[in-house]
């Protein structure tokens, strides 16, 4: 149960954010034939494209100005038939404002929310977990993550168990670096979980090698963090005309190129690059629908940043 201090803040977030607009319309617009995958262990679906949130909602609730704009991430998301936002707590405010506007947009039943572990022993992790729960104001969370493998036979024992208890729906590890690559897939050959977080990208295809063929082989649904390698992608192609050939694929802007890179590759479940544009959003969210590409065409794309 939150303390009474958590309940004071969730309530002063709720204010705040009750004064940036309207909640939510009817998503009569859910439907745009948005690219949805199963999650293995249970076959629902999840949209291929998702919102990342570090940095990007790490703000106060107290600044209307920075928080508008988050207002408008999460109501494209929804209304363009997205669920997934990842947060964690190490992303500073970053659960706070995710919990306080899937409230304001009274879009809790329709979004997928994630969030991580990153404690070192039993205690530790009970109390920064149940710190999550009250700054995503919600009594569930729908996947939880033992964050860059700390602990991670600690928490994931302690995950199972609220998994058994209908707290948590699904557990998964994450990491961000390449070198953890090997590490995440020994710790799942040893450990059950639905689902693992890594990186992904034209810049970073070590994932390619055994990850994704070890999830795809043992039914482990994908998470894949910084498609943009932290932006460093985009900026290498910053003021540059998309080539000719990215109308055969559907794809208006660059980010849309690298979004169906790794979206083309099957084991792959959802995408979930970060952003604080309702534009991007929009844009990420184009990248799940139409065609993907064919291996000539993603090789075309690696070239493409080359």
């Amino acid at each position: 149960m939150p303390s009474r201090r958590q309940f004071i803040q969730g309530t002063a977030a709720m204010a705040a954010i009750a004064t940036l607009g309207p909640a939510l319309p009817a998503l009569a617009v859910s439907e745009q034939g948005l690219l949805q995958r199963a999650i293995p262990s249970t076959g629902e679906l999840l949209p291929a494209v998702g919102l990342g949130t570090s940095r990007t909602l790490d703000v106060s609730l107290e600044d209307d100005k920075a928080l508008k704009p988050l207002l408008e991430v999460v109501r494209t998301l929804v209304n363009g038939g997205g669920k997934l936002i990842d947060t964690a707590p190490s992303y500073g405010r970053s659960e706070q404002v995710a919990g306080a506007l899937s409230q304001r947009l009274t879009a809790r039943d329709k979004l997928f929310l994630a969030s991580k572990v990153s404690s070192t022993g039993r205690e530790a992790g009970q109390r920064q977990i149940a710190d999550s729960f009250a700054a995503l104001q919600t009594e569930v969370i729908d996947l939880m993550q033992v964050h860059n493998l700390q602990d991670t036979a600690t928490q994931l024992a302690l995950l199972r168990e609220l998994k058994e208890q209908g707290k948590v729906r699904y557990i998964g590890v994450t990491h961000y670096r390449e070198g953890a690559h090997d590490e995440l897939i020994e710790v799942l050959r040893k450990e059950k979980a639905d689902f693992v977080q890594f990186n992904y990208s034209v810049a970073e295809r070590n994932a390619e090698a055994r990850l994704l063929p070890f999830c795809a082989d043992q039914g482990i649904a994908t998470l894949v963090n910084r498609p943009f390698t932290r932006g460093n992608l985009l900026s290498k192609v910053k003021g540059q005309p998309l080539p000719a050939w990215a109308v055969e694929l559907g794809a208006s802007s660059w980010a849309q190129l690298l979004l169906k890179f790794v979206l083309a590759e099957p084991a792959v479940t959802a995408v979930i690059p970060a952003t604080s544009n309702p534009r991007y959003m929009a844009e990420n969210l184009r990248a799940g629908q139409g065609r993907l590409p064919d291996a000539r065409q993603r090789e075309m794309i690696v070239a493409a940043f080359g």
